[in-house]
């Protein structure tokens, strides 16, 4: 087990000022243009590709490092760039970590690659959980997933709703219910290959940040899938059913979390990473600004009012950081988050991000509230972190049940 520390050895700096200078020197020039387009940066996620940035070995080194340190420490310097093109590069790691949360070993290497492709041909991947009548409330989901047990093939049905590269993707992953009355622990999660018929785009999503990342509906329509795309395969489904089944019978008993909440469990440290990074740039902007911006005859940084301000900011952004990591090598050293400090990080730093990139609009004045300064878009693009993956609210539900023990509602 590798001790907490707060200090990056050699290599994670190398890695890190590696992607600060690709953030800094490709993704922050291009950042007003894709938010303007609201569209997918493909020429940048493809000089990602071409460096090594986004491809499956890199995130698995990261994934892998055994502080834990390796994917917050990227994420953050990305989103520092920008977060829609940041959320474009690494939208797939969600599908991705849902398969290596849930999948077999030939399910991981079989489906994984496929989800980035190479650099002369990109490919992104979809994770689809959200319903439009089944966010927060997993319980509710609708879309089904029937075995047929002649052709060894599930058939699912269902719209998806919020879906991160949604409808473009090369391969979807789908969480659908195969036992409805066992609610959120009747879930599985399905790989939906490439160019599977049934499978379309609906509803593309006009958002008010993270305009370069593509978000839509996903409509399945009888969309038939190998037995062997349920990820785990079906001897393990049946027995969790059947556990499931048992306590159900028995009037309750211990929890049994499903795949979608698994996926969420260990992204969250990661959200709170790129918020983290978002709101560091938007500090970084305001005190720029502060220190050269002159009024009455010297920088408004000399106005206690303003320093005041960016004396919060940072030390709101070094705590949400320092929780970020703390929950990071937790998971990482399979130390159990008996305080749900994956969602206390994920919680407090996208507050954090929504308070600082405020503060630096009002530090800015109007300057701030034009998009001429990029603290404009920082703001749009900051109030997600607090409703993707797992509401600010769901956050301080999912706290106060692991702190109580109560089932509160």
């Amino acid at each position: 087990m590798a001790e907490f520390t707060m200090e990056l050895n050699d290599e994670q700096r190398e890695v890190r000022d590696w992607i600060h200078g690709f953030a800094a020197d490709v993704i922050r020039p291009a950042a007003a243009e894709w938010d303007e387009r609201e569209e997918t940066p493909w020429p940048v996620i493809q000089e990602a590709a071409k460096i090594g940035i986004y491809s499956l070995d890199f995130y698995a080194q990261q994934y892998f490092d055994p502080t834990g340190l390796g994917i917050p420490m990227v994420m953050e310097e990305l989103f520092w760039g920008d977060a829609g093109i940041a959320l474009s590069i690494v939208g797939t790691g969600l599908a991705a970590v849902g398969v290596l949360a849930n999948g077999t070993e030939e399910q991981i290497g079989t489906w994984v690659p496929q989800m980035y492709g190479d650099a002369d041909d990109v490919k992104v991947a979809a994770f689809c959980s959200s319903e439009p009548d089944a966010g927060s409330d997993v319980a509710s989901m609708r879309t089904r997933a029937v075995y047929d047990e002649a052709k060894d093939e599930w058939v699912i049905n269902g719209t998806k709703t919020w879906a991160t590269n949604g409808g473009i993707a090369n391969v979807h992953v789908v969480v659908a219910s195969v036992d409805p009355e066992l609610g959120s622990k009747g879930h599985a999660s399905f790989i939906v290959p490439p160019n599977t018929p049934g499978l379309s785009q609906g509803q593309k999503f006009q958002k008010h940040g993270i305009r370069a990342s593509h978000t839509a509906e996903v409509v399945l329509e009888d969309v038939r899938v190998p037995g062997s795309c349920l990820l785990g395969g079906k001897e393990k489904l049946d027995e969790r059913l059947a556990r499931a089944r048992e306590r159900a019978k028995a009037g309750g008993g211990e929890r049994v979390k499903n795949a979608a909440m698994a996926t969420f469990e260990a992204s969250r440290p990661a959200v709170g990473a790129m918020a983290v990074g978002t709101a560091r740039a938007a500090y970084e902007e305001a005190l720029e600004y502060a220190r050269t911006r002159e009024q009455f005859g010297r920088p408004i940084i000399d106005n206690q009012g303003v320093a005041f301000q960016l004396a919060d900011m940072r030390t709101s952004i070094d705590a949400a950081r320092l929780l970020v990591w703390r929950a990071s090598w937790m998971a990482v050293n399979g130390k159990p988050f008996t305080a749900a400090e994956g969602s206390q990080s994920k919680l407090f730093a996208s507050e954090t991000a929504k308070k600082v990139t405020a503060q630096a609009i009002q530090i800015l004045g109007g300057n701030g509230f034009t998009r001429e300064y990029p603290v404009e878009r920082m703001h749009r693009d900051a109030a997600i972190y607090t409703i993707f993956e797992g509401t600010s609210e769901i956050q301080r539900l999912v706290i106060a049940r692991t702190l109580s023990g109560m089932p509160i509602r």
